[in-house]
């Protein structure tokens, strides 16, 4: 792999091409991103329907599915943006966090494509992809700003300081919310994927007193009670024989997850100067995160952004988006090496 000039660098300030690649999980994701902010194609095989009959998602299974993907997405993202090979800038990639299996596919299929073209290749952490996110629904959006990431692995506040610099003010003690989502939806018997089921059966769902649960952390977010109170509520309803109303269940578990979150962001962001909060992460995708969020941010004039569905969930858009204002403010220290491995943790 090779560094970027400063020739080229300064080209990039007016044109840009970077092409993104995701492969963190179970979708095989490829874009073509111009300047960090215009879409010229995103392009996502998902496996969803794959691996519902096990019931979530099988590392093994995945792999090998971004390996038979991954070659013909690359293809229909370059030909879809109307571009050729040569016309790419630079690679950005995911090489972390995620499934590791899943995450090599995405990475060395990078690094040899970095190879032939000669171009240079970056290394992207997969929750800063989320965030970049939404630089490319507002095109005005700079940093600083605060990002609520809420997603499978992270429930988290970030103050982003500049693009490639931030901190973190609030974080999970233990399960995050997309985790708790999950295994509350296992609970209930929902199939896969859990949370969209949890958010479909709430919507006919109404309060219940019954479920013992109160939030005790002043400090950072704490979902393993809530989600021990629903598994309690459950088990005691099924030792009595007694009907459990699911979607009951699943209005007052939701209503209450989303309540920590906005009891604890919103008083952070009220006081700060900016006043700009961002949602990301694939729980970003819930409606009534979104329109709670929205009310509350309204009454406390806070301006919002959140993607639409299809920049919520992993998806190499924000992969490349957040590979240029990488590639732009670190230069030549965000260009990766040869020796890239794939890692399947990484700090915010």
């Amino acid at each position: 792999m090779r560094k970027v000039t400063k020739k080229e660098l300064k080209s990039f300030k007016n044109k840009c091409i970077i092409l993104g690649i995701e492969s963190s999980c179970d979708e095989t994701s490829v874009s073509i991103v111009l300047n960090g902010r215009e879409v010229l194609s995103n392009i996502v095989s998902s496996q969803i329907d794959i691996h519902k009959k096990f019931g979530g998602v099988v590392p093994e299974v995945a792999s090998r599915n971004h390996i038979m993907a991954i070659n013909n997405v690359v293809d229909e993202a370059i030909k879809t943006a109307g571009i050729k090979k040569e016309d790419i800038s630079a690679i950005a990639v995911t090489y972390g966090a995620g499934l590791i299996g899943a995450l090599m596919v995405g990475v060395n299929y990078a690094k040899a494509l970095s190879e032939s073209l000669d171009i240079p290749l970056i290394a992207v952490n997969h929750i800063r992809g989320h965030i970049a996110a939404n630089y490319i629904i507002d095109k005005k959006l700079k940093p600083p700003f605060y990002s609520l990431v809420v997603s499978g692995g992270h429930t988290a506040l970030l103050e982003i300081k500049t693009y490639t610099k931030q901190k973190m003010l609030l974080t999970t003690l233990d399960d995050a919310i997309g985790e708790t989502f999950d295994k509350v939806a296992r609970v209930l018997k929902l199939s896969y994927p859990g949370g969209p089921n949890v958010e479909r059966l709430a919507k006919n769902g109404k309060n219940m007193i019954a479920l013992n649960y109160r939030d005790n952390k002043k400090d950072n977010f704490s979902y393993s009670g809530l989600k021990t109170a629903v598994l309690n509520y459950v088990n005691n309803m099924l030792n009595k024989k007694e009907e459990i109303v699911v979607a009951d269940v699943a209005y007052t578990f939701q209503t209450l997850a989303i309540k920590q979150l906005l009891e604890k962001v919103i008083p952070i962001v009220k006081k700060s100067r900016s006043k700009t909060l961002v949602i990301c992460g694939g729980v970003s995708a819930n409606n009534y995160l979104k329109e709670e969020f929205k009310k509350s941010c309204e009454q406390n004039k806070i301006k919002l952004i959140v993607p639409p569905l299809n920049l919520c969930t992993d998806n190499a858009a924000m992969i490349a988006s957040e590979g240029y204002f990488k590639l732009m403010n670190e230069k030549t220290a965000a260009c990766a090496d040869s020796d890239l491995v794939a890692v399947s943790s990484l700090p915010l």
